[in-house]
């Protein structure tokens, strides 16, 4: 199978989209299918990533977001599938390259498949487009109404995508590196160094993209409100020099990105993962903190509630709740039975998510997308 994939994001920047992105093409190419994906054209893009080539289109950087690049459709677009000759095309968060997958795709009877990730809707609330919200919901139904069939990350999403109208939804399911990530990964040297100096201390952690969405800033109250706790912040954003100001202070550490066996480290050697935001459509950076043996702290979400067995591998707080916030921290911060019991049943969970079934099931959507086409491409 030819599939061309197209994406709003990928290589260098590192979040969750990107994540599966790379663990898909990695899967698809070892099943013997051939992948191309078109991306906007960003500093240090791979020209190949996995045996699949990496065509760039040139962008501009997204004002309130800058590490974001939007590439309108482009000439070259229709030049690169020629070429390439897909059987299908997998257009991820379609918003402005996307576009010309969609194109492209009806115009000559390609299968067409569509993949939602990002609540872009919910995300104008925090960059302060909140006029936009109802246009962008109104667009997202009209683009992935486009598709033959259309992919999500979780079940609760997919109860959502249905009530805002669009069909043909399919859960896409999602696997993690539990090899990589891992409870033995955890180290002294990672302790001292995201605790600041005092690897005796308690040690949460956030790690993600330092946006507005995450809700970042609410962490902050566990550090005033119960003694001897440190927090690390793992990752960058339009949002790092405000959060820094906001947890100026308190004992924070800011690490950056981190990426690979350092990812790893970092991970499995804090005591909690806190993860604020209510946005996630799925938070794979969840799933990677419970392969890592870490118990997570979660806001009360969709993605979260589904991904977490409450009091089993993890806690799950009221959204914008203080106070339970920091209940639940000093129920899991100060009895070390119940951390060792979600630990053990953190990785557990884990280790039942696995990306060759999820890209078995994605070669399985892309083939019922054929047969709605009507085996067209």
């Amino acid at each position: 199978m030819r599939v061309a994939i197209f994406t709003e994001t990928f290589l260098p920047a590192t979040d969750g989209v990107v994540t599966r992105l790379r663990h898909t093409i990695s899967g698809l190419t070892r099943m013997g299918d051939e992948v191309m994906v078109l991306a906007p054209r960003t500093k240090g893009m791979p020209r190949s990533y996995a045996g699949a080539e990496v065509v760039g289109f040139p962008g501009v950087a997204f004002p309130p977001y800058p590490q974001i690049r939007l590439a309108p459709p482009h000439p070259g677009v229709g030049r690169a599938l020629r070429r390439f000759r897909p059987d299908v095309i997998h257009v991820v968060n379609p918003i402005l390259l996307g576009l010309g997958g969609i194109y492209h795709a009806r115009r000559n009877r390609i299968p067409l498949v569509a993949s939602y990730h990002t609540n872009v809707a919910a995300y104008a609330r925090y960059y302060n487009l909140g006029f936009l919200e109802g246009f962008t919901r109104r667009t997202t139904r009209m683009l992935h109404n486009q598709a033959d069939v259309n992919l999500c990350t979780s079940e609760s999403v997919r109860e959502d995508l249905v009530k805002d109208g669009i069909k043909r939804v399919r859960v896409w399911p999602h696997g993690v590196d539990s090899a990589l990530f891992h409870p033995d990964k955890a180290g002294e040297r990672w302790r001292r160094k995201l605790s600041g100096g005092d690897p005796e201390k308690m040690i949460l952690a956030f790690v993600g993209r330092v946006a507005p969405e995450k809700n970042i800033g609410q962490a902050r109250a566990i550090l005033e409100r119960v003694p001897d706790t440190r927090m690390a912040i793992i990752g960058d954003g339009p949002a790092r020099r405000a959060t820094e100001r906001e947890f100026a202070g308190t004992p924070t550490v800011f690490t950056g990105l981190l990426q690979g066996e350092d990812l790893a480290g970092a991970l499995a050697s804090v005591d909690v993962f806190v993860l604020p935001s209510t946005t996630e459509t799925l938070g794979m950076v969840t799933i990677e903190a419970l392969a890592s043996g870490v118990p997570v702290l979660a806001a009360r979400s969709g993605a979260s509630e589904e991904i977490l067995d409450e009091g089993h591998d993890g806690l799950i707080f009221e959204p914008g709740s203080e106070e339970s916030l920091v209940g639940q921290a000093r129920r899991l911060l100060g009895d070390a039975g119940l951390r060792e019991k979600l630990s053990r049943n953190a990785r557990a969970t884990a280790e039942k998510r696995d990306w060759t079934v999820a890209t078995r099931r994605l070669r399985d959507l892309y083939g019922e997308a054929r047969d709605v086409s009507g085996g067209a491409g």
